[in-house]
């Protein structure tokens, strides 16, 4: 009776060890099927990196802020009659690769001046650039070379406008991008009393890409 309590014993163990593969193999197998059910995640970022830009990719900035006057060279020496003004500007690039890109802007600035007037300018060019990209944060770098008319009470000038320009831009989604401007004029008149303008702009921008 002994000998046979022992060999049944013995049966029990075997029986179990060999139903405890088949047992984890169905607990896998439902796992497989409940992820198999799960939706994928995708992110609306999963395609802004560095090689987001190609060729034909366009942006559209508006412009917006400060512009503040540092000094005017010229023969009688430096002067600055000019106080602080508004500046703000629309523009349009072109990317040729996923760096440098191509455009035209349109601007503005107005700034009052010590004897209470006020001097306009309306900066027209094309600006180049180059752009590098870290994470989420666009530096694009650029130079626009145009031609600036100039009113001042009564005294008229169209002459040449030349701004170099560094921007830091946060890609907020794939659409839309906002950032912040650090750009310096350089607006030379040549005439009689030549005279050359030097201004440092400080503005916010909205960039629109597509």
């Amino acid at each position: 009776m002994a000998a046979a309590k022992g060999w049944f014993l013995c049966f029990l163990m075997l029986l179990g060890v060999l139903s405890f593969p088949l047992a984890a193999q169905d607990f896998d197998d439902d796992n497989d099927d409940e992820g198999d059910n799960e939706l994928p995640l995708e992110s609306d970022w999963s395609g802004v990196a560095p090689e987001l830009y190609s060729r034909g990719d366009k942006t559209f900035t508006i412009t917006l802020g400060t512009i503040l006057p540092l000094f005017f060279a010229g023969v009688t020496g430096n002067a600055n009659n000019v106080g602080v003004g508004g500046a703000g500007s629309l523009s349009y690039n072109y990317f040729f690769t996923s760096h440098i890109f191509f455009g035209g802007e349109l601007g503005g600035m107005f700034a009052p001046t010590i004897s209470e007037g006020t001097l306009f300018l309306v900066p027209i060019g094309l600006r180049v650039g180059y752009q590098f990209i870290v994470w989420r944060f666009e530096f694009p770098l650029s130079l626009m070379v145009g031609f600036a008319p100039e009113k001042y009470q009564d005294y008229d000038y169209f002459g040449f406008f030349m701004k170099p320009q560094a921007s830091v831009f946060w890609r907020f989604n794939p659409d839309w991008s906002f950032g912040i401007n650090a750009a310096y004029w350089w607006v030379p008149q040549w005439a009689d009393k030549t005279s050359y303008g030097n201004f440092l702009e400080l503005t916010v921008s909205a960039r629109y890409h597509f």
